[in-house]
Protein backbone atom coordinates (compact mmCIF):
# COMPACT_ATOMS: atom_id res chain seq x y z
CA UNK A 1 0.00 0.00 0.00
CA UNK A 2 2.99 2.23 -0.07
CA UNK A 3 3.50 5.19 2.22
CA UNK A 4 2.04 5.53 5.69
CA UNK A 5 -1.66 6.32 5.68
CA UNK A 6 -4.77 6.29 7.82
CA UNK A 7 -8.42 5.49 7.31
CA UNK A 8 -11.74 5.19 9.09
CA UNK A 9 -14.10 2.22 9.25
CA UNK A 10 -17.72 3.31 8.85
CA UNK A 11 -20.32 1.15 7.06
CA UNK A 12 -22.60 2.77 4.48
CA UNK A 13 -25.54 1.78 6.70
CA UNK A 14 -24.09 3.84 9.57
CA UNK A 15 -24.07 7.15 7.69
CA UNK A 16 -26.57 9.88 8.64
CA UNK A 17 -29.67 10.06 6.43
CA UNK A 18 -33.32 11.08 6.56
CA UNK A 19 -34.81 7.71 5.64
CA UNK A 20 -33.82 5.20 8.29
CA UNK A 21 -30.47 3.89 7.04
CA UNK A 22 -27.25 5.31 5.62
CA UNK A 23 -27.17 5.33 1.83
CA UNK A 24 -25.62 6.99 -1.24
CA UNK A 25 -27.21 10.33 -0.40
CA UNK A 26 -25.71 13.79 0.07
CA UNK A 27 -24.49 12.70 3.53
CA UNK A 28 -22.17 10.14 1.93
CA UNK A 29 -20.55 12.82 -0.24
CA UNK A 30 -20.24 15.10 2.76
CA UNK A 31 -18.55 12.29 4.69
CA UNK A 32 -15.99 11.97 1.89
CA UNK A 33 -15.27 15.69 2.27
CA UNK A 34 -15.04 15.22 6.02
CA UNK A 35 -12.55 12.36 5.64
CA UNK A 36 -10.39 14.45 3.35
CA UNK A 37 -10.31 17.38 5.75
CA UNK A 38 -9.47 14.91 8.53
CA UNK A 39 -6.30 13.93 6.66
CA UNK A 40 -7.51 10.44 5.82
CA UNK A 41 -6.70 8.37 2.73
CA UNK A 42 -8.99 5.35 3.14
CA UNK A 43 -12.67 4.75 3.85
CA UNK A 44 -13.35 1.16 4.84
CA UNK A 45 -16.90 -0.14 4.55
CA UNK A 46 -18.66 -3.46 5.15
CA UNK A 47 -20.04 -5.75 2.40
CA UNK A 48 -22.58 -4.03 0.13
CA UNK A 49 -24.75 -7.06 -0.67
CA UNK A 50 -28.49 -7.36 0.00
CA UNK A 51 -29.02 -8.66 3.52
CA UNK A 52 -31.23 -11.53 4.58
CA UNK A 53 -32.35 -12.98 7.94
CA UNK A 54 -30.36 -11.40 10.78
CA UNK A 55 -29.49 -8.31 8.69
CA UNK A 56 -25.84 -9.35 8.47
CA UNK A 57 -23.92 -8.06 5.43
CA UNK A 58 -21.94 -11.29 5.66
CA UNK A 59 -25.08 -13.34 4.89
CA UNK A 60 -26.27 -11.98 1.57
CA UNK A 61 -28.68 -13.13 -1.14
CA UNK A 62 -25.88 -12.59 -3.64
CA UNK A 63 -22.12 -12.12 -3.71
CA UNK A 64 -22.48 -9.79 -6.71
CA UNK A 65 -25.67 -7.78 -6.10
CA UNK A 66 -25.92 -4.53 -4.16
CA UNK A 67 -28.22 -3.72 -1.24
CA UNK A 68 -31.27 -1.72 -2.45
CA UNK A 69 -31.47 -0.12 1.00
CA UNK A 70 -28.43 1.94 0.01
CA UNK A 71 -30.14 3.53 -3.00
CA UNK A 72 -30.55 7.25 -2.35
CA UNK A 73 -34.23 8.14 -2.22
CA UNK A 74 -33.23 11.82 -2.37
CA UNK A 75 -31.73 11.24 -5.81
CA UNK A 76 -34.88 9.44 -6.99
CA UNK A 77 -36.91 12.41 -5.74
CA UNK A 78 -34.65 14.80 -7.67
CA UNK A 79 -35.13 12.68 -10.79
CA UNK A 80 -38.90 12.96 -10.42
CA UNK A 81 -39.56 9.25 -9.75
CA UNK A 82 -40.65 9.75 -6.13
CA UNK A 83 -42.10 12.48 -3.94
CA UNK A 84 -41.04 13.48 -0.43
CA UNK A 85 -44.54 12.61 0.76
CA UNK A 86 -44.17 9.02 -0.54
CA UNK A 87 -40.83 8.65 1.23
CA UNK A 88 -42.04 10.14 4.52
CA UNK A 89 -43.03 6.71 5.84
CA UNK A 90 -39.32 5.84 5.95
CA UNK A 91 -38.20 8.89 7.92
CA UNK A 92 -36.15 8.02 10.96
CA UNK A 93 -38.26 7.34 13.98
CA UNK A 94 -35.93 5.64 16.44
CA UNK A 95 -35.04 7.92 19.35
CA UNK A 96 -31.49 6.59 19.41
CA UNK A 97 -31.10 6.96 15.64
CA UNK A 98 -30.41 3.26 15.06
CA UNK A 99 -31.67 1.24 12.08
CA UNK A 100 -35.14 -0.29 12.21
CA UNK A 101 -34.72 -3.20 9.78
CA UNK A 102 -38.30 -4.43 10.18
CA UNK A 103 -39.61 -1.05 9.05
CA UNK A 104 -37.17 -0.97 6.12
CA UNK A 105 -38.22 -4.43 4.99
CA UNK A 106 -41.92 -3.54 5.07
CA UNK A 107 -41.82 -0.09 3.49
CA UNK A 108 -38.66 0.51 1.43
CA UNK A 109 -39.38 -1.92 -1.39
CA UNK A 110 -42.93 -0.62 -2.06
CA UNK A 111 -41.47 2.90 -2.31
CA UNK A 112 -38.73 1.71 -4.69
CA UNK A 113 -41.37 -0.12 -6.73
CA UNK A 114 -43.12 3.20 -7.34
CA UNK A 115 -39.85 4.65 -8.67
CA UNK A 116 -39.40 1.66 -10.97
CA UNK A 117 -42.94 1.93 -12.37
CA UNK A 118 -42.41 5.61 -13.23
CA UNK A 119 -38.89 5.21 -14.60
CA UNK A 120 -39.76 3.74 -18.02
CA UNK A 121 -36.54 1.84 -17.48
CA UNK A 122 -37.00 -0.50 -20.43
CA UNK A 123 -36.47 2.53 -22.70
CA UNK A 124 -33.22 3.51 -21.00
CA UNK A 125 -30.21 2.58 -23.17
CA UNK A 126 -27.79 2.78 -20.22
CA UNK A 127 -29.97 0.29 -18.34
CA UNK A 128 -30.12 -2.05 -21.33
CA UNK A 129 -26.34 -1.99 -21.60
CA UNK A 130 -25.98 -2.71 -17.88
CA UNK A 131 -28.32 -5.71 -18.15
CA UNK A 132 -26.36 -7.10 -21.10
CA UNK A 133 -22.96 -6.60 -19.50
CA UNK A 134 -23.97 -8.02 -16.10
CA UNK A 135 -26.18 -10.85 -17.37
CA UNK A 136 -23.63 -13.44 -16.19
CA UNK A 137 -24.87 -12.92 -12.63
CA UNK A 138 -27.83 -10.52 -12.90
CA UNK A 139 -30.19 -12.83 -14.78
CA UNK A 140 -30.03 -15.54 -12.13
CA UNK A 141 -30.15 -13.07 -9.26
CA UNK A 142 -33.18 -11.14 -10.55
CA UNK A 143 -35.08 -14.38 -11.18
CA UNK A 144 -34.04 -15.71 -7.76
CA UNK A 145 -35.37 -12.65 -5.94
CA UNK A 146 -38.59 -12.58 -7.97
CA UNK A 147 -39.28 -16.24 -7.27
CA UNK A 148 -38.38 -15.77 -3.61
CA UNK A 149 -41.04 -13.06 -3.37
CA UNK A 150 -43.54 -15.39 -5.06
CA UNK A 151 -42.80 -17.99 -2.36
CA UNK A 152 -43.26 -15.37 0.40
CA UNK A 153 -39.57 -15.09 1.21
CA UNK A 154 -38.94 -18.79 1.85
CA UNK A 155 -35.37 -20.08 1.34
CA UNK A 156 -34.89 -21.57 -2.11
CA UNK A 157 -34.34 -24.98 -0.49
CA UNK A 158 -38.07 -24.92 0.40
CA UNK A 159 -39.36 -23.96 -3.05
CA UNK A 160 -41.29 -26.31 -5.33
CA UNK A 161 -39.00 -29.01 -6.70
CA UNK A 162 -39.15 -27.88 -10.34
CA UNK A 163 -37.79 -24.39 -9.71
CA UNK A 164 -35.63 -25.45 -6.74
CA UNK A 165 -33.75 -27.78 -9.09
CA UNK A 166 -33.95 -25.32 -12.03
CA UNK A 167 -35.84 -27.53 -14.50
CA UNK A 168 -35.97 -25.81 -17.88
CA UNK A 169 -39.77 -25.71 -18.11
CA UNK A 170 -40.01 -24.14 -14.66
CA UNK A 171 -37.33 -21.55 -15.45
CA UNK A 172 -39.18 -20.56 -18.64
CA UNK A 173 -42.51 -20.38 -16.82
CA UNK A 174 -41.29 -18.08 -14.04
CA UNK A 175 -39.40 -15.83 -16.46
CA UNK A 176 -42.70 -15.22 -18.29
CA UNK A 177 -44.93 -15.13 -15.22
CA UNK A 178 -42.67 -12.77 -13.21
CA UNK A 179 -41.38 -10.61 -16.05
CA UNK A 180 -42.02 -7.24 -14.37
CA UNK A 181 -40.84 -8.47 -10.97
CA UNK A 182 -37.59 -9.58 -12.60
CA UNK A 183 -37.25 -6.24 -14.36
CA UNK A 184 -37.83 -4.48 -11.02
CA UNK A 185 -34.92 -6.39 -9.49
CA UNK A 186 -32.71 -5.49 -12.46
CA UNK A 187 -33.77 -1.84 -12.10
CA UNK A 188 -32.72 -1.89 -8.43
CA UNK A 189 -29.29 -3.27 -9.31
CA UNK A 190 -28.82 -0.77 -12.14
CA UNK A 191 -29.74 2.12 -9.84
CA UNK A 192 -27.54 0.80 -7.03
CA UNK A 193 -24.55 0.38 -9.35
CA UNK A 194 -24.96 3.80 -10.97
CA UNK A 195 -25.22 5.58 -7.62
CA UNK A 196 -22.37 3.65 -5.99
CA UNK A 197 -19.94 4.18 -8.87
CA UNK A 198 -20.77 7.90 -8.83
CA UNK A 199 -19.97 8.05 -5.11
CA UNK A 200 -16.78 6.00 -5.49
CA UNK A 201 -15.65 8.23 -8.36
CA UNK A 202 -16.19 11.30 -6.20
CA UNK A 203 -14.26 9.74 -3.30
CA UNK A 204 -11.35 8.87 -5.59
CA UNK A 205 -11.33 12.40 -7.01
CA UNK A 206 -10.88 13.69 -3.45
CA UNK A 207 -7.99 11.34 -2.73
CA UNK A 208 -10.09 8.89 -0.72
CA UNK A 209 -9.69 5.20 -1.57
CA UNK A 210 -12.42 2.67 -0.78
CA UNK A 211 -11.63 -0.53 1.11
CA UNK A 212 -14.39 -3.02 0.33
CA UNK A 213 -15.07 -6.14 2.35
CA UNK A 214 -16.12 -9.53 1.05
CA UNK A 215 -16.94 -12.66 3.03
CA UNK A 216 -15.05 -15.77 2.00
CA UNK A 217 -18.33 -17.71 1.93
CA UNK A 218 -21.73 -17.14 0.34
CA UNK A 219 -25.04 -17.70 2.10
CA UNK A 220 -26.88 -20.96 1.53
CA UNK A 221 -30.00 -18.96 0.74
CA UNK A 222 -28.43 -17.08 -2.13
CA UNK A 223 -28.65 -16.86 -5.89
CA UNK A 224 -25.04 -18.11 -5.98
CA UNK A 225 -25.87 -21.43 -4.29
CA UNK A 226 -29.14 -21.87 -6.18
CA UNK A 227 -27.69 -21.14 -9.62
CA UNK A 228 -24.31 -22.85 -9.15
CA UNK A 229 -24.72 -25.82 -6.77
CA UNK A 230 -21.71 -27.53 -8.36
CA UNK A 231 -19.46 -24.97 -6.65
CA UNK A 232 -20.42 -26.19 -3.19
CA UNK A 233 -20.43 -29.31 -1.07
CA UNK A 234 -24.08 -30.22 -1.72
CA UNK A 235 -25.71 -33.60 -2.38
CA UNK A 236 -27.88 -34.52 -5.39
CA UNK A 237 -30.88 -32.74 -3.82
CA UNK A 238 -28.74 -29.65 -3.10
CA UNK A 239 -28.67 -30.32 0.63
CA UNK A 240 -25.34 -29.35 2.27
CA UNK A 241 -22.99 -32.13 3.26
CA UNK A 242 -21.17 -29.83 5.68
CA UNK A 243 -21.24 -26.14 6.61
CA UNK A 244 -18.81 -23.43 7.68
CA UNK A 245 -17.99 -22.03 11.08
CA UNK A 246 -15.23 -21.59 13.65
CA UNK A 247 -14.13 -23.85 16.50
CA UNK A 248 -14.68 -23.01 20.19
CA UNK A 249 -12.43 -20.33 21.66
CA UNK A 250 -12.19 -17.97 24.60
CA UNK A 251 -15.08 -15.88 23.29
CA UNK A 252 -17.46 -18.77 22.53
CA UNK A 253 -17.48 -22.19 24.21
CA UNK A 254 -19.61 -23.65 21.40
CA UNK A 255 -17.67 -22.03 18.59
CA UNK A 256 -19.47 -20.26 15.76
CA UNK A 257 -21.91 -22.11 13.48
CA UNK A 258 -22.23 -19.90 10.40
CA UNK A 259 -24.14 -22.40 8.27
CA UNK A 260 -22.65 -21.34 4.90
CA UNK A 261 -22.12 -24.08 2.30
CA UNK A 262 -18.48 -25.05 1.89
CA UNK A 263 -16.69 -24.88 -1.43
CA UNK A 264 -15.97 -27.93 -3.50
CA UNK A 265 -12.34 -26.94 -3.98
CA UNK A 266 -11.51 -29.83 -6.31
CA UNK A 267 -14.13 -28.52 -8.77
CA UNK A 268 -12.80 -24.96 -8.50
CA UNK A 269 -9.29 -26.26 -9.18
CA UNK A 270 -10.48 -28.12 -12.30
CA UNK A 271 -12.05 -24.93 -13.69
CA UNK A 272 -8.95 -22.84 -13.03
CA UNK A 273 -10.82 -21.04 -10.24
CA UNK A 274 -12.93 -19.30 -12.88
CA UNK A 275 -15.71 -18.34 -10.43
CA UNK A 276 -13.26 -16.83 -7.95
CA UNK A 277 -11.44 -14.90 -10.66
CA UNK A 278 -14.76 -13.56 -11.91
CA UNK A 279 -15.82 -12.66 -8.39
CA UNK A 280 -12.62 -10.80 -7.51
CA UNK A 281 -12.47 -9.06 -10.87
CA UNK A 282 -15.95 -7.65 -10.23
CA UNK A 283 -14.95 -6.60 -6.70
CA UNK A 284 -12.04 -4.57 -8.03
CA UNK A 285 -14.45 -2.58 -10.15
CA UNK A 286 -16.42 -1.70 -7.01
CA UNK A 287 -13.52 -1.05 -4.62
CA UNK A 288 -9.92 0.13 -4.65
CA UNK A 289 -8.80 -2.41 -2.06
CA UNK A 290 -10.53 -5.67 -1.13
CA UNK A 291 -10.48 -7.07 2.39
CA UNK A 292 -11.23 -10.80 2.35
CA UNK A 293 -12.91 -11.93 5.54
CA UNK A 294 -11.69 -15.20 7.13
CA UNK A 295 -8.63 -15.46 4.90
CA UNK A 296 -7.36 -18.43 6.87
CA UNK A 297 -10.14 -20.50 5.26
CA UNK A 298 -8.04 -20.61 2.08
CA UNK A 299 -5.36 -22.52 4.01
CA UNK A 300 -7.64 -24.64 6.16
CA UNK A 301 -11.40 -24.40 6.62
CA UNK A 302 -13.51 -25.64 9.52
CA UNK A 303 -16.02 -28.23 8.37
CA UNK A 304 -19.09 -28.87 10.54
CA UNK A 305 -21.50 -31.73 9.79
CA UNK A 306 -24.78 -30.44 8.37
CA UNK A 307 -27.51 -30.43 11.01
CA UNK A 308 -25.14 -30.00 13.96
CA UNK A 309 -26.39 -27.70 16.72
CA UNK A 310 -22.96 -26.16 17.40
CA UNK A 311 -19.44 -26.07 15.97
CA UNK A 312 -18.05 -28.44 18.61
CA UNK A 313 -18.04 -31.50 16.32
CA UNK A 314 -16.27 -29.80 13.41
CA UNK A 315 -12.82 -30.51 11.98
CA UNK A 316 -10.23 -28.79 9.77
CA UNK A 317 -9.87 -29.51 6.06
CA UNK A 318 -7.23 -28.23 3.63
CA UNK A 319 -8.13 -25.34 1.34
CA UNK A 320 -6.66 -24.34 -2.03
CA UNK A 321 -3.74 -22.36 -0.59
CA UNK A 322 -1.49 -20.36 -2.92
CA UNK A 323 -2.72 -22.23 -5.98
CA UNK A 324 -5.83 -20.02 -6.00
CA UNK A 325 -3.96 -16.74 -5.64
CA UNK A 326 -1.36 -17.68 -8.22
CA UNK A 327 -4.20 -18.16 -10.71
CA UNK A 328 -5.84 -14.88 -9.62
CA UNK A 329 -2.58 -12.98 -10.05
CA UNK A 330 -2.05 -14.59 -13.44
CA UNK A 331 -5.53 -13.53 -14.60
CA UNK A 332 -5.90 -10.10 -12.96
CA UNK A 333 -2.35 -8.92 -12.28
CA UNK A 334 -1.29 -7.34 -9.02
CA UNK A 335 -4.27 -6.27 -6.94
CA UNK A 336 -4.54 -4.78 -3.47
CA UNK A 337 -5.97 -7.25 -0.97
CA UNK A 338 -6.12 -7.20 2.84
CA UNK A 339 -6.01 -10.68 4.33
CA UNK A 340 -8.17 -10.97 7.44
CA UNK A 341 -5.96 -13.47 9.26
CA UNK A 342 -7.37 -13.14 12.77
CA UNK A 343 -8.31 -15.87 15.25
CA UNK A 344 -6.48 -19.15 15.60
CA UNK A 345 -3.51 -18.68 13.28
CA UNK A 346 -1.19 -21.58 12.51
CA UNK A 347 2.24 -21.55 10.91
CA UNK A 348 0.70 -22.66 7.62
CA UNK A 349 -1.73 -19.71 7.71
CA UNK A 350 1.16 -17.34 8.39
CA UNK A 351 3.03 -18.86 5.44
CA UNK A 352 0.05 -18.42 3.12
CA UNK A 353 -0.31 -14.74 4.06
CA UNK A 354 3.43 -14.24 3.65
CA UNK A 355 3.57 -16.05 0.30
CA UNK A 356 0.59 -14.07 -1.01
CA UNK A 357 2.31 -10.78 -0.23
CA UNK A 358 -0.97 -9.39 1.07
CA UNK A 359 -0.92 -7.35 4.28
CA UNK A 360 -2.49 -9.12 7.23
CA UNK A 361 -4.45 -7.52 10.07
CA UNK A 362 -3.38 -6.53 13.58
CA UNK A 363 -6.05 -5.82 16.18
CA UNK A 364 -4.79 -4.04 19.29
CA UNK A 365 -7.42 -5.49 21.61
CA UNK A 366 -6.03 -8.98 21.10
CA UNK A 367 -2.66 -7.98 22.58
CA UNK A 368 -4.08 -7.67 26.09
CA UNK A 369 -7.07 -10.03 26.10
CA UNK A 370 -6.65 -13.57 27.41
CA UNK A 371 -9.90 -14.61 25.71
CA UNK A 372 -8.22 -14.43 22.31
CA UNK A 373 -6.90 -17.74 20.99
CA UNK A 374 -4.09 -16.20 18.97
CA UNK A 375 -0.60 -15.15 19.99
CA UNK A 376 -0.75 -11.92 21.99
CA UNK A 377 2.77 -10.95 20.93
CA UNK A 378 1.60 -10.76 17.30
CA UNK A 379 -0.70 -7.90 18.23
CA UNK A 380 1.69 -5.79 20.32
CA UNK A 381 2.41 -2.70 18.21
CA UNK A 382 6.19 -2.90 18.56
CA UNK A 383 6.00 -6.21 16.68
CA UNK A 384 3.97 -4.90 13.71
CA UNK A 385 5.64 -5.11 10.35
CA UNK A 386 5.23 -2.46 7.68
CA UNK A 387 3.15 -4.82 5.53
CA UNK A 388 0.07 -4.96 7.73
CA UNK A 389 -3.10 -3.02 8.50
CA UNK A 390 -3.52 -2.06 12.15
CA UNK A 391 -6.89 -1.64 13.87
CA UNK A 392 -8.00 -0.85 17.39
CA UNK A 393 -10.87 -3.26 16.69
CA UNK A 394 -13.13 -4.45 13.88
CA UNK A 395 -16.90 -4.62 13.34
CA UNK A 396 -16.88 -7.92 15.27
CA UNK A 397 -15.07 -6.54 18.32
CA UNK A 398 -16.12 -4.44 21.24
CA UNK A 399 -15.42 -0.75 20.92
CA UNK A 400 -12.05 0.13 22.44
CA UNK A 401 -13.77 1.94 25.33
CA UNK A 402 -16.19 -0.95 25.86
CA UNK A 403 -13.39 -3.50 25.65
CA UNK A 404 -11.34 -1.69 28.29
CA UNK A 405 -14.24 -2.09 30.70
CA UNK A 406 -14.70 -5.79 29.90
CA UNK A 407 -11.15 -7.07 30.40
CA UNK A 408 -9.83 -8.00 33.83
CA UNK A 409 -8.13 -5.47 36.14
CA UNK A 410 -4.84 -7.34 35.58
CA UNK A 411 -5.22 -6.99 31.81
CA UNK A 412 -6.07 -3.31 32.21
CA UNK A 413 -2.91 -2.85 34.24
CA UNK A 414 -0.84 -4.69 31.63
CA UNK A 415 -2.20 -2.41 28.92
CA UNK A 416 -1.43 0.70 30.98
CA UNK A 417 2.11 -0.49 31.67
CA UNK A 418 2.61 -1.03 27.93
CA UNK A 419 1.36 2.52 27.33
CA UNK A 420 3.50 3.85 30.20
CA UNK A 421 0.32 5.58 31.29
CA UNK A 422 -1.07 5.01 34.78
CA UNK A 423 -2.70 8.41 35.17
CA UNK A 424 -5.07 9.07 32.26
CA UNK A 425 -8.69 8.51 33.40
CA UNK A 426 -10.13 5.34 31.89
CA UNK A 427 -12.82 7.21 29.94
CA UNK A 428 -10.12 9.04 27.96
CA UNK A 429 -7.73 6.13 27.54
CA UNK A 430 -9.14 5.24 24.10
CA UNK A 431 -7.16 8.18 22.69
CA UNK A 432 -3.91 6.65 23.94
CA UNK A 433 -4.73 3.32 22.29
CA UNK A 434 -5.43 5.01 18.97
CA UNK A 435 -2.14 6.91 19.17
CA UNK A 436 -0.34 3.67 20.06
CA UNK A 437 -1.12 1.93 16.79
CA UNK A 438 -0.90 5.11 14.72
CA UNK A 439 2.79 5.42 15.60
CA UNK A 440 3.50 1.76 14.79
CA UNK A 441 5.33 0.60 11.63
CA UNK A 442 2.07 -0.54 10.01
CA UNK A 443 1.69 1.08 6.60
CA UNK A 444 -2.02 1.62 7.18
CA UNK A 445 -4.07 2.20 10.34
CA UNK A 446 -7.85 2.00 10.20
CA UNK A 447 -9.89 3.16 13.20
CA UNK A 448 -13.62 2.40 13.62
CA UNK A 449 -15.58 5.65 13.92
CA UNK A 450 -16.98 4.52 17.29
CA UNK A 451 -13.44 4.47 18.69
CA UNK A 452 -12.65 8.01 17.57
CA UNK A 453 -15.88 9.03 19.32
CA UNK A 454 -14.91 7.15 22.49
CA UNK A 455 -18.19 5.20 22.51
CA UNK A 456 -18.89 2.20 24.74
CA UNK A 457 -20.39 -1.14 23.70
CA UNK A 458 -23.85 0.37 23.21
CA UNK A 459 -22.39 1.46 19.86
CA UNK A 460 -20.94 -1.94 19.02
CA UNK A 461 -21.67 -3.05 15.45
CA UNK A 462 -21.82 -6.82 15.84
CA UNK A 463 -21.78 -9.47 18.54
CA UNK A 464 -20.88 -12.76 16.80
CA UNK A 465 -23.28 -15.69 17.27
CA UNK A 466 -26.19 -13.38 18.13
CA UNK A 467 -29.15 -12.33 15.97
CA UNK A 468 -31.51 -9.37 16.08
CA UNK A 469 -29.33 -6.85 17.96
CA UNK A 470 -26.59 -6.15 15.43
CA UNK A 471 -25.72 -3.92 12.46
CA UNK A 472 -27.92 -1.07 13.76
CA UNK A 473 -25.53 1.63 14.92
CA UNK A 474 -25.42 4.94 13.06
CA UNK A 475 -23.31 8.04 13.45
CA UNK A 476 -25.19 11.31 13.99
CA UNK A 477 -24.52 14.47 12.01
CA UNK A 478 -23.48 16.31 15.17
CA UNK A 479 -20.89 13.59 15.88
CA UNK A 480 -18.99 14.55 12.72
CA UNK A 481 -17.87 17.83 14.19
CA UNK A 482 -15.12 20.15 13.03
CA UNK A 483 -13.43 19.64 16.40
CA UNK A 484 -13.23 15.86 15.92
CA UNK A 485 -12.07 16.36 12.34
CA UNK A 486 -9.26 18.64 13.53
CA UNK A 487 -8.27 16.13 16.23
CA UNK A 488 -8.10 13.25 13.75
CA UNK A 489 -6.14 15.34 11.24
CA UNK A 490 -3.69 16.22 14.00
CA UNK A 491 -3.16 12.55 14.84
CA UNK A 492 -2.62 11.67 11.19
CA UNK A 493 -0.10 14.49 10.76
CA UNK A 494 1.69 13.76 14.04
CA UNK A 495 2.44 10.18 13.01
CA UNK A 496 3.20 10.80 9.36
CA UNK A 497 -0.12 9.51 7.99
CA UNK A 498 -1.65 12.67 6.51
CA UNK A 499 -3.61 11.79 3.43
CA UNK A 500 -3.09 14.84 1.22
CA UNK A 501 -1.11 18.01 0.72
CA UNK A 502 -2.63 21.21 2.05
CA UNK A 503 -3.55 23.66 -0.68
CA UNK A 504 -4.20 27.39 -0.86
CA UNK A 505 -7.82 28.41 -0.54
CA UNK A 506 -7.90 29.34 -4.21
CA UNK A 507 -6.84 25.82 -5.13
CA UNK A 508 -9.21 23.88 -2.93
CA UNK A 509 -10.90 20.77 -4.42
CA UNK A 510 -14.58 20.93 -5.15
CA UNK A 511 -16.90 19.97 -2.33
CA UNK A 512 -19.76 17.53 -2.57
CA UNK A 513 -22.20 20.46 -2.43
CA UNK A 514 -20.49 22.12 -5.39
CA UNK A 515 -20.60 18.92 -7.45
CA UNK A 516 -24.26 18.37 -6.60
CA UNK A 517 -25.13 21.92 -7.73
CA UNK A 518 -23.26 21.36 -11.00
CA UNK A 519 -25.21 18.17 -11.62
CA UNK A 520 -28.46 20.08 -11.18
Amino acid sequence: MGKRAAGILLPISSLPSDYGIGCFSKSAYEFVDWLKEAGQTYWQILPLGPTSYGDSPYQSFSTFAGNPYFISLEELIEEGFLTKKECAILEKDAVDGTINYEKLYKHRYPVLRKAYERSKISENEEYQQFVREQSWWLSDYALFMAVKDRFEGKPWTEWAEDIRLRWNNAMDYYRRELYFDIEFQQYLQFTFYKQWMKLKSYANSQGIRIIGDIPIYVAMDSADAWANPQLFQLDADNVPLAVAGCPPDGFSADGQLWGNPLYRWDYHRQTGYAWWIQRLNYCFKLYDVVRIDHFRGFDEYFSIPYGAKSAVGGHWEKGPGMDLFARVREALGEKEVIAEDLGYVTDSVRKLVSDSGFPGMKVLEFAFDSRDSGCANDYLPHNYTENCVAYTGTHDNETIAGWLNSITPAEQQLAREYLCDTYTPKKYLYRSFIALIMRSRASLCVIPMQDYLGRDNKSRMNRPSTVGINWKWRVKEEDLSTALQTEIRGIARRYGRIGWQWQDELDQPKTATAVASEDN
